[in-house]
């Protein structure tokens, strides 16, 4: 198969092939992420993908409710080709559907966490991961209620602007800056053995948890910084969680509560390449807001960062 196919190819996501490049116009067709399979069943699936579209829990600019829909479209972009820079093929040697986006009540936001967490929890139940596509950033702690009951106590990776370890104890809030406190304090997540990359905002009281700041990163490079990242976490189960606000708002503009001073898209793209290896569990990236993203470099940045997730989690449940 190849560029001919683009002749007749046409939304392989309604299709039946689960494994292998896609060729159809970028242009047309289905929007499933890198064009793979629509499926609610994901028996015999080696990843699932899912979105999130919920934004009820920002503190300021609203929209990636439709962060989703945005990233899947910008995706079309990248499988022609395997992802460069790895040494295989994870939509041809992983099979990789697309579950579609959560279904929940809109006008009842305080059922919604739990609703997330069943549908995580009925993924995981078939020994596969999950890359999440948000949705804001509070997506990530019902998701890791999910993972914690399957894996334990977990690492967890946050690429982010903000420490989202504001208190807050009321277990209740739906807030997105909060949403890793509160996954501490319920035990869900092993801050010995967890790192935040990219922060640049105050956090009085931090939990314990390590942090390599945005200024680390840009003197540092990405080398040292993979280096720590793999010092702390070690050989423990991780879930990866990218709020597009770690990228610098030149990179990506299209978020709610944008900060200066962030990593450079090609940073990110470094750090993560040189994660491959660790235990890689899950993922997300969230925070993608469509409105403000006049020219979708955002989704496109979103887009990119998710197809990393999935090769690092390939890179390990392959053995490579």
């Amino acid at each position: 198969m190849g560029l001919e196919d683009a002749k007749t190819q046409v939304d392989r996501a309604f299709g039946n092939e689960d494994r292998g490049l896609a060729f159809e116009n970028a242009f047309g067709g289905a929007t499933s992420f890198l064009r793979r399979r629509y499926t609610k069943d994901v028996t015999g699936a080696d990843l699932a993908i899912l979105g999130v579209p919920f934004d009820q829990a920002v503190t300021h600019r609203p929209g990636p409710r439709f962060g989703p829909r945005a990233i899947r479209e910008a995706s079309t972009l990248q499988p022609f080709d395997p992802p460069y820079g790895w040494p295989f093929d994870p939509l041809s040697e992983m099979t990789v559907v697309d579950t579609g986006d959560l279904a929940f009540d809109y006008a009842k936001p305080s059922e919604f966490p739990a609703t997330l967490t069943a549908r995580i929890a009925e993924i995981l139940s078939h020994d596969i991961g999950t890359v999440v596509l948000g949705g804001d950033h509070f997506i990530t702690l019902p998701i890791l209620r999910a993972y914690a009951e399957a894996h334990g106590p977990i690492s967890i990776v946050q690429f982010d602007a903000h420490s989202d370890l504001w208190a807050d104890d009321d277990m209740d809030r739906l807030d997105h800056g909060t949403f890793l406190y509160k996954a501490v304090k319920q035990g869900l997540v092993d801050p010995e053995r967890s790192v935040q990359i990219g922060i640049r905002t105050v956090t009085e009281d931090r939990l314990g948890m390590p942090m390599i700041d945005a200024r680390a990163v840009h003197e540092d490079g990405p080398d040292a910084v993979v280096e720590e990242i793999r010092r702390i976490v070690g050989a423990a189960p991780v879930y990866l969680s990218f709020d597009i606000d770690a990228l610098d708002p030149a990179f990506a503009p299209g978020t709610g509560t944008p900060v200066w001073g962030g990593l450079h898209s090609w940073q990110a793209a470094a750090i993560l390449r040189g994660m491959a290896g660790l235990r890689v569990v899950g993922g997300d990236v969230v925070e993608v807001s469509p409105p403000f993203d006049p020219t979708g470099a955002t989704a496109i940045a979103g887009a990119h960062v998710a197809t990393e997730i999935m090769c690092l989690y390939g890179w390990y449940r392959l053995g490579k």
